[in-house]
Parts: C-alpha cells; sequence; structure tokens
C-alpha cells in the first residue's frame, strides 16, 4: 500500500464533501462542482491544481464536444422529425400495447445513440400520453421504458451522451486511448437489445399503472375537494377591489381560477378585474379555507357548486373562442432555471398567464400553499392556461410539455439537411479525418448557415449546467491522479480482492459504479471511478481499456433511482411513478446488465 500523504487527505475529503453536496443538493449539482473546482485551486499546495489547470475543464475538448452537441441535437428537434417518425408508429400500431411498446423503445433507443437522449425523451413524453389515449394503456406502463431505453441507446456511440465524451477524455488522458465514434457499437446495441428484451417481457408486468389512462385531469390530479364555485354577495367587502388585491389581502391557500360575468367568462390575467356583486369566482382552495371564505368574505356557494373539467374549458370556447382555455400537464425541466424558486418568488400567473391547480411531484399530489413549495426537476404543473399560452411552454426550454401540439414552425423542410449534418459530423470523426470536437463544432456552423438552427437558438440549446458540471469535475479527476489517491484506492481494492479472478473484480467495478450513480452525476461517477479502475487494472496485470469501459457503460445505467439520471426526474411526475418503482423494475434490469456487459467486454477486448 503507498503510503498516505496530507495531499491524499485533502482531495479525499473534497471528494466527500462533494458527493454529500450531489446527494443532498442544497446547492445544484452544478454550483457544487464549480465549489469543487474552486476548492481544489485555493489548497494548490496539497491538490496539486494550479490556476490554470483547474480552469482546464472549460477548454477541455469533451466540455466542448459536448456543448456542440447540443446544438446538433436542437437541429434534429426543431427539424420536427422525431415528431413525425412518432405520429407515423402511432398511426400504425395503435391498435396494439405489444407494438406500442416496441416502437417507443425503438425510436427512444435507436434515436439517443446520435442525438442527445434528454431532448429524445422529452419529444417522447407528449407523444407517449397520445399513444396512451389511443390505445388505452397507463402512460406509467410506456415513460419509465422511454427513459431506461434512451439511457442504453446512448451507448451505441461516442457521441451518444455527454457521459461516453467525458470517459473518452479521461481515457486519452491515462491510457493514451480516446474512443473512436463506433468503438464500443456493438457492447452497445447487445446492452440495448437486453434492455429492450427485458422491458418488453419481464419489465412490463413490473411496471405500475400510477396514472389511468381514462381519467380526466381534474381527477387524475383529485382535483374534486378544491375546485368550487362562489358568488359574490352585493354587501361583500371584495366589491371595488381588483382580484389582485383580493389575493394579497387574504393570508388563506385560495386561487381564483376563473371569473363569470353574466355571458362573460374570464380568465389569466386577472389581476387587474375589479369584483362586481354577484360575480362567480371559480376557487382552487380547501374546505377549511372555503368556509372561512364564506364567513368573512361575504361569498355564497353557487347553486351548482361542481367544477368539472368542462367547466374550465368549454364555457370559455363558448364564449370567446380566442382565450379557450385547457387544462395541461407541464414538467419542470431538471436543470431549468426555475427550480428551487416557488411559484410565488416566479410570480408564476402574471409571468406566464396560467394558474397552477395542482402539483404532482412522483406520486405525491400537491394542493396545499403551492405558492410555497420550491419547484424540483421533475415536478408535473397542472396548469390552466389559454392554447397561445401552452404552446409558449412547449417552446420554453425550461418546461416539458406532457401533451402533443401542433408545431406549425417544426423546419420540416430542413430535416434532409439536419440529418445529413449530423451523419457528417459521425463520418468524419468516424474515419478520423478530424477530431470529434471539430467535427462536432463545424456541425453547429452548418446547422445555423443551413437554417436548421437560428443564432439565437444556439445558447438556449445548451444545457450549460451540464457544461459546468463538466468542467468543474475534470480537475477532480486530475487532483486524484497527481496526489497519488487514485493509485491508493485502487491498492485498496487489489489488496481486498486479492483472491478473486480480473473477471470478478472487473464486474464489481461495473456495479458500483452502477450503484453510485444512482445518487449522484453520472458524469461525476465517470470522473471519479476511471483513474481508480485504471490503476486497479494494471495493479492486477488486467488490461485498462477494459476497465474503463466497465465504468463508462455502468455510468450511463441509473436504473435504480428518479434521481440518478435527468431523464428518469423528466418521466417521474408524469408517470405518477412513486420512487420505489424505479428501484423495483430497474434492480433487476441493472443485475442482468451487470453480467451481460461483463461478459461482453471480457469476449470483446479480453480482460
Amino acid at each position: 500500500m503507498p503510503e498516505v500523504t496530507p495531499g491524499m487527505l485533502v482531495v479525499f475529503a473534497i471528494v466527500a464533501a462533494a458527493l454529500v453536496l450531489f446527494v443532498t443538493e442544497p446547492l445544484p449539482i452544478d454550483i457544487s462542482a464549480l465549489g469543487v473546482l474552486v476548492a481544489l485551486i485555493v489548497l494548490e499546495p496539497w491538490t496539486h491544481v494550479d490556476p490554470a489547470t483547474g480552469v482546464s475543464g472549460f477548454s477541455s475538448a469533451a466540455t466542448l464536444t459536448v456543448l456542440a452537441m447540443f446544438v446538433l441535437s436542437e437541429g434534429i428537434r426543431q427539424s420536427g422529425l422525431i415528431n413525425l417518425v412518432g405520429a407515423a408508429v402511432a398511426d400504425r400500431f395503435g391498435d396494439s400495447q405489444f407494438k406500442q411498446l416496441l416502437a417507443v423503445l425503438g425510436i427512444s433507443g435507436g434515436t439517443a445513440g446520435l442525438i442527445n437522449n434528454t431532448p429524445v425523451v422529452a419529444i417522447m413524453i407528449p407523444m407517449v400520453n397520445t399513444i396512451a389515449k389511443r390505445t388505452g394503456i397507463s402512460p406509467s406502463k410506456l415513460l419509465m421504458p422511454v427513459s431506461f431505453i434512451a439511457m442504453l441507446g446512448g451507448t451505441l456511440t461516442l457521441i451518444g451522451t455527454s457521459t461516453n465524451i467525458l470517459a473518452s477524455d479521461v481515457s486519452a488522458r491515462l491510457i493514451d486511448h480516446p474512443f473512436s465514434m463506433f468503438e464500443f457499437t456493438s457492447l452497445g446495441v447487445l446492452v440495448l437489445i437486453t434492455g429492450a428484451v427485458y422491458l418488453a417481457t419481464i419489465g412490463r408486468y413490473l411496471l405500475p399503472e400510477r396514472v389511468a389512462v381514462d381519467d380526466e385531469l381534474i381527477a387524475e390530479f383529485d382535483m374534486a375537494e378544491y375546485l368550487t364555485e362562489v358568488v359574490v354577495r352585493p354587501e361583500s367587502p371584495l366589491v371595488g377591489k381588483t382580484i389582485d388585491q383580493v389575493l394579497q389581502e387574504t393570508d388563506l391557500d385560495v386561487d381564483i381560477v376563473q371569473l363569470v360575468r353574466g355571458d362573460q367568462v374570464f380568465t389569466e390575467p386577472l389581476a387587474r378585474k375589479e369584483v362586481r356583486p354577484d360575480d362567480v369566482f371559480v376557487l382552487r382552495t380547501d374546505r377549511e379555507s372555503l368556509l372561512e371564505l364564506l364567513d368573512a368574505e361575504g361569498l355564497d356557494l353557487a347553486p351548482d357548486a361542481e367544477v368539472t373539467e368542462e367547466v374550465l374549458t368549454a364555457e370559455a370556447e363558448a364564449i370567446e373562442p380566442e382565450t379557450d382555455q385547457s387544462l395541461v400537464e407541464v414538467v419542470v425541466a431538471p436543470g431549468a432555471s426555475l427550480v428551487g424558486e416557488t411559484l410565488e418568488t416566479l410570480n408564476f400567473r402574471n409571468r406566464y398567464d396560467a394558474t397552477v391547480l395542482a402539483i404532482r411531484r412522483g406520486g405525491e399530489v400537491i394542493h396545499a400553499r403551492m405558492d410555497e413549495r420550491r419547484l424540483r426537476g421533475g415536478d408535473t404543473l397542472l396548469i390552466q392556461a389559454t392554447e397561445d399560452t401552452i404552446r409558449r411552454f412547449g417552446a420554453d426550454r425550461n418546461f416539458v410539455l406532457a401533451r402533443e401540439l401542433t408545431r406549425p414552425d417544426f423546419r420540416t423542410e430542413r430535416i434532409p439537411v439536419a440529418v445529413g449534418i449530423i451523419l457528417g459530423v459521425v463520418a468524419l470523426a468516424a474515419l478520423d479525418v478530424l477530431p470529434i470536437m471539430v467535427c462536432a463544432l463545424g456541425g453547429v456552423v452548418a446547422m445555423v448557415a443551413t437554417g436548421c438552427v437560428k443564432p439565437g437558438e444556439i445558447y438556449e440549446a445548451v444545457d450549460w449546467s451540464v457544461i459546468v458540471l463538466l468542467a468543474g469535475l475534470i480537475p477532480l479527476g486530475v487532483a486524484m491522479e497527481r496526489t497519488g489517491g487514485a493509485e491508493w484506492l485502487a491498492s485498496l481494492v487489489v489488496v481486498g480482492a486479492s483472491d478473486l479472478a480480473p473477471v470478478v473484480i472487473l464486474g464489481a467495478f461495473y456495479l458500483f459504479t452502477a450503484l453510485i450513480t444512482n445518487v449522484i452525476s453520472n458524469n461525476a461517477s465517470v470522473v471519479l471511478m476511471i483513474p481508480v479502475a485504471v490503476d486497479t487494472a494494471e495493479a492486477i496485470g488486467a488490461e485498462p481499456f477494459s476497465f474503463v469501459l466497465a465504468v463508462t457503460f455502468a455510468a450511463s445505467t441509473a436504473l435504480m433511482t428518479p434521481i440518478g439520471y435527468q431523464t428518469n426526474l423528466m418521466v417521474y411526475g408524469p408517470g405518477g411513478y412513486r420512487f420505489t418503482d424505479f428501484l423495483r423494475v430497474g434492480a433487476p434490469l441493472q443485475a442482468i446488465l451487470t453480467v451481460v456487459t461483463t461478459l461482453g467486454i471480457v469476449t470483446i477486448w479480453g480482460v
């Protein structure tokens, strides 16, 4: 065993602090990664990370390539290609639940090999909901498989996930062996087929039916007890006040969803509407708050106080077609700028011209004190809004719309061009004509020059939290190497597993990486585990590249928790899943993939 040095202890302390921050998330993980970077530089005498090395992650080929891939993926998304394919599949296989499952698995898994899997899943969520309504299958039966297979599809090529690109960069630095474009495609196909077969057979029976497809949204979100109609009495103290004043002056948990005045129906924006006698309010509130309102504010229950989905949508349609109201589910995207904010601090009603009726967080539906709840990635908001507002939600990258939306602005005429640019990037990189970073950046220029992506869309397309996370974590791997921390951990593994065969140690690295990836970032897993895996392989006389691949593939299988990967969070709310649903469905697949991937690596590359 190498001697433990003060530098090792400092780096281990930074790693431990980073892991705690990643798991508990008191701050967004990209900000935590930035804190790690600063700590490494400040503690340079022990970490051996100087300022230039500390910020080198921002100029890393891996970081720039990942940034470029976000823009290339945006070009495909804006073309509407995946939507067109999905619509064709829904039309062709709409009569068979099993065929629909196979179809969504094929679209998600195959597409995720060439573009980022996050936009793929964002497109698939509304598509799955449409398919669910046609076939009568619960969307809970399809959404988790879509997320899982998109993850596994990312193992097909170098550009399938940011994890692969980062792992290639680390592998090049440690063993001078970067990944080529299709270097591990054979193993990726094996993994993808294994996952698809499992999800289409065993997995489909383990998946719950959390969301009933035939339920109206009012019933699905348990809104019956929280929506009612009241009439303003002539002597009410509310008369003469604006809706904004009414809401600001009350301490009760209440929202005014609609204002009905004679044959007119008013919805957002309501703030400046003045209350008049005999106005009818559609309220979102609980029973206790309602009783207090009736007593104190001069209100009476309307003769027919039951509020249905038709009340919230059809009435406005009949009276003012240009302001038709709809109910729709909107998912807060992981990494969205509004994560950590509340509806109150966002001034959500006025900012978006929409009323939030309920929040679904996994299997929990939240009705009370919603304005005070901090939003999380994956939260599903039940909103009432006009079609114009809903279209704005569909175009806002902070949200994922859980229903299909007609997009006349899709650049369908650019489909051949966008696909050609992606294929050109892949071909040039695969033939080693140019480095993948140069090919990807060139592809960005081509996407903008040909009109597939507008200049202003470039910066919106990039998930900057991922970029900052990569840049912050890359120097942590360097510190592990320079201080000897990776070598010490590898020695610990070798001593503890001295009686085990190399193939068993390889499988153990896969399994351990997969497990920690379920609670921390997949990119963090790669940065922390690859240096240890390489040193372990060299110490036992095994093939280092095989160990690099084991860690890389394991980091793409966060199958046991909704927080392990952002696509899991994206389907968490729309599927109505509980935390344990991921464990029940994902754990058996995780175990199967541990065996399949380990044996696949041994067969193809040796150990």
